[in-house]
């Protein structure tokens, strides 16, 4: 005796699709809009993402031997990311404006200095997170000795070209974290800030920094001025 077969249907609307794995820059995306809270803006496919200056922080934009002479005055957890051989210290979101008048108050606003901020309406290139980008770690004073692990198809800091002076859009080549940022906490209140002229809280002092990396600046202009051979007249 044969048993009955019983017909199955199945509802192909129930059954789930397989996920696909997350996208690298989504990844990168959620880590900076979730964790950070930091507003990101989408680049073109096979362009890494951008994260909006203005809102939450700007960006001094400086050689890198100026900006390892200014660690010593940032907080431990302020970040810092390094593209090639510029040095990107996060202030806090309003500076990038008021470095002008601070320059003219130290004495520094008439020298064309190789140094520039990002502000409100400009992007900074997004480092990969520190579990996803390579680690750098850089020692003051010294570009030659910088040092960093790099992963597999990550270009090299060094393939980056420098920003010109005075150039206040998104920057090219690969971002990296020298001190990135911490999620959790409020990486505003480690920022630098105007204290010095009437700001408030704990915060590093900007005057301090723009008084050192100026310094520095100045003397890698004369540096490059002395290295340059002299003109013969015949």
């Amino acid at each position: 005796m044969f048993g009955t077969r019983l017909s199955t249907t199945t509802n192909s609307a129930t059954i789930p699709f397989p996920r696909r794995p997350l996208d690298p820059s989504d990844q990168v995306r959620r880590w900076y809009e979730n964790e950070l809270g930091w507003p990101v803006v989408p680049g073109p496919p096979g362009f890494p993402l951008s994260l909006r200056v203005g809102l939450r922080f700007d960006v001094l934009d400086v050689p890198a031997e100026a900006g390892s002479a200014a660690l010593r005055h940032l907080a431990p957890r302020s970040p810092v990311a390094v593209r090639g051989e510029r040095m990107l210290l996060l202030m806090s979101a309003g500076s990038a404006q008021e470095v002008p008048g601070v320059m003219d108050w130290l004495d520094w606003g008439t020298l064309p200095l190789d140094l520039a901020t990002l502000g409100e309406g400009d992007l900074m290139e997004a480092p990969l997170p520190p579990e996803q980008g390579p680690v750098m770690t850089v020692r003051p004073l010294d570009t030659r000795s910088t040092e960093a692990v790099r992963r597999p198809g990550v270009p090299e800091p060094g393939e980056a070209r420098p920003l010109p002076l005075g150039r206040s859009d998104a920057v090219q080549g690969a971002a990296v974290w020298l001190r990135p940022p911490e999620p959790g906490g409020e990486v505003e209140a480690s920022l630098p800030t105007l204290s010095a002229m009437g700001g408030g809280g704990g915060a590093p002092d900007l005057v301090r920094i723009l008084a050192t990396v100026a310094t520095q600046c100045h003397r890698l202009r004369l540096r490059r001025g002395c290295a340059q051979p002299f003109a013969v007249r015949g």
